[in-house]
């Protein structure tokens, strides 16, 4: 039985967004961009959302008045620039992000420096839509920040559109997702929603991602993935980041790692470490993954859908983490242990290598 965390005060905000779920709900989109964010629209998408947006283009004549095609990981300061030009060029009011993290990311970076608007249209799980983070890369630094003018008026989830997904991008997406929940659990501004929330969105995308990997038609599969990341990106914005999300940031926007396969190789190691300092979070994660060793649980199942090994395998170099552990350590940020140097070396290098997770004790 669930109770409220002894001796926790919380705090629930009320959230804007409006959410559409199921197949088929993209035919929803018209109205929705008639009432709730009528004029001009910009549709936003990168390389993988060109067919989907010239289907959407076509169907909404008079509405989506351009497509720009060019959304980036990570978000560049020059593609925000090169929207923004877009966007004035066809008088757009209001934006519509179609695709994962990079489309989404690129709207956010819009509505808040030039205030448009944006519907969101995910084709991916991270779940990066139901939150308020931004993040833009310019000089090889990930600026990260928090802002309720980022959130988008509606998300529409439309499992129908998650088909062309993929495997090795819907799994790696789903367990960045997960992170988002995992971070939730021990967040100073936890609450029992959060909890609830972060368990049945941890038990859901870890149930699923197998079948959605080894049947990429499976609808069932596909909407739970999907149910999962937007209870998890409801986590993410309704509690703080914590360490695993600030290394991500750092080694994304420095080393130009691919972001959703980066969250899935630091998981493990970021809360072997973590999970030493939170023993509540610890036995929940455990009730959501059936296992009582989640880090370990975790790394495996990894291994069973072939994320990539390590850091190393991303594509990273091992002198240039010292560059990321600085980065870690130049802004603060809540955390259930304290962090230093030597603990973030640790945690880099077994994430660098592909070792298997192993737990810091607590010194005293």
């Amino acid at each position: 039985m669930n109770v409220i965390p002894g001796g926790h005060d919380f705090t629930v905000p009320a959230l804007p967004t409006r959410v559409l779920f199921g197949p088929g709900r993209i035919t929803a989109l018209g109205d929705e961009l008639a009432t709730t964010a009528p004029g001009p629209a910009l549709l936003l998408c990168s390389d993988s959302g060109r067919e989907l947006a010239r289907r959407l283009t076509a169907e909404l004549p008079g509405t989506v008045m351009g497509v720009f095609d060019q959304a980036r990981m990570h978000v560049p300061r020059h593609t925000v620039e090169a929207a923004r030009k877009a966007a004035a060029t066809v008088g757009a009011r209001v934006c519509v992000a179609v695709g994962g993290g990079s489309a989404i990311g690129l709207a956010k970076a819009l509505a808040l420096e030039a205030g448009l608007p944006y519907l969101a249209i995910p084709t991916t799980y991270s779940g990066s839509e139901m939150t308020p983070v931004w993040g833009i890369t310019e000089g090889g630094i990930k600026t990260t920040g928090r802002a309720e003018k980022v959130r988008p008026v509606t998300v529409i989830y439309d499992p129908d559109l998650t088909y062309s997904l993929p495997p090795d991008v819907s799994v790696t997406s789903g367990l960045n997702a997960v992170a988002h929940a995992a971070e939730a659990l021990y967040a100073p501004d936890r609450s029992p929603l959060t909890d609830l929330m972060a368990q049945e969105a941890v038990q859901a995308m870890t149930d699923s991602l197998p079948a959605v990997a080894a049947r990429p038609t499976a609808i069932r599969a596909r909407s739970a993935a999907l149910y999962a990341a937007w209870l998890c990106g409801m986590c993410l914005g309704l509690t703080t980041m914590s360490l695993h999300h600030k290394l991500c940031h750092a080694l994304g926007g420095t080393l130009d790692l691919p972001h959703s396969a980066t969250h899935a190789v630091l998981l493990p190691h970021t809360l072997a470490f973590n999970l030493e300092g939170a023993p509540e979070a610890r036995t929940l994660m455990a009730r959501a993954l059936g296992h009582d060793d989640p880090p370990a649980r975790l790394w495996r199942l990894n291994q069973k859908l072939g994320v990539p090994a390590s850091l190393r395998a991303l594509g990273a170099d091992r002198a240039d983490l010292a560059t990321v552990v600085d980065q870690a350590l130049s802004v603060p940020y809540a955390n259930p242990r304290p962090v230093d140097r030597d603990s973030l070396d640790t945690i880099l290098t077994a994430a660098f290598t592909g070792d298997a997770p192993r737990p810091l004790p607590r010194t005293t």
